[in-house]
């Protein structure tokens, strides 16, 4: 029996950030859906399990090179590694996409008309990310913040204004679930960022672009789902004062 086949997807990327890049390959969705048992995945996509454990416990094996061992991170670290690497990141690359986009739909919009729809999917994640971020950054991760810097003073905290931060994340992931779906429609748009035979230099750096925005979209989401926001949800329980 493998050490993966009875993890789940979300627990085997969680242990190991590197087997993102395997099972994005397989495309196996270890973010939104990570909750799912790998065997149940493997069975359900018809892959080849001998060939999927082969190449993570190859990657496993590797040196990690100093890579960030995100499970043991201190949870506030974890809300500022969050908004300083993928925050800053979505709000960097948007623009630049949005600009490469419009002129796609300008240039090639008459042969491919996917383009529009492709434009208007990423427009209406773009505006919703930067929502989604600013509430986390001012009200969720401040929280979490507050929770860190009481323990390690060995006081309590005030329950928040919203309950209990099951309230805030469970609104947080299930925005996520809508940006999953909505970049999964965008990979199936673009036939999974392939460049049609008369795209440009333009077209080829605008989907390179996107793929690259929907990875890190992927690990994003996966290290608030599966790491973050469960952390958080264990520590306020014992955070609490009366």
């Amino acid at each position: 029996m493998s050490e993966f086949e009875n993890k789940t997807v979300a627990e085997i990327v969680a242990d190991d950030y590197r087997t993102a890049k395997v099972l994005e390959s397989y495309k196996i969705d270890f973010c939104c859906h990570g909750n799912k048992k790998l065997d149940a995945v493997l069975k359900e996509k018809n892959l080849n399990p001998e060939k999927l454990f082969a190449e993570l416990t190859s990657v496993k094996k590797q040196n990690n090179n100093g890579s960030i061992d995100f499970k043991s991170l201190p949870l506030d670290l974890l809300a500022d590694y969050i908004e300083k690497k993928h925050h800053r990141y979505v709000e960097e690359r948007s623009p630049e996409i949005k600009q490469y986009l419009d002129k796609l739909c300008k240039v090639h919009g008459n042969n491919h008309p996917e383009l529009f729809e492709i434009n208007e999917q990423f427009n209406q994640s773009a505006g919703e990310l930067a929502m989604h971020m600013k509430k986390e950054e001012l009200i969720l991760f401040p929280y979490i913040k507050r929770m860190v810097a009481a323990k390690l003073k060995h006081e309590k905290v005030k329950s928040p204004q919203f309950g209990t931060i099951e309230n805030p994340i469970n609104a947080m992931m299930s925005e996520h679930d809508v940006e999953g779906e909505r970049f999964k429609k965008i990979n199936e748009l673009t036939s999974n960022y392939s460049v049609p035979d008369d795209g440009c230099n333009t077209y080829q750096l605008t989907y390179s672009l996107l793929n690259e925005f929907e990875e890190d979209l992927h690990i994003h989401i996966h290290l608030e789902n599966n790491i973050l926001f469960p952390d958080a949800i264990i520590l306020e329980k014992v955070m609490i004062g009366d």
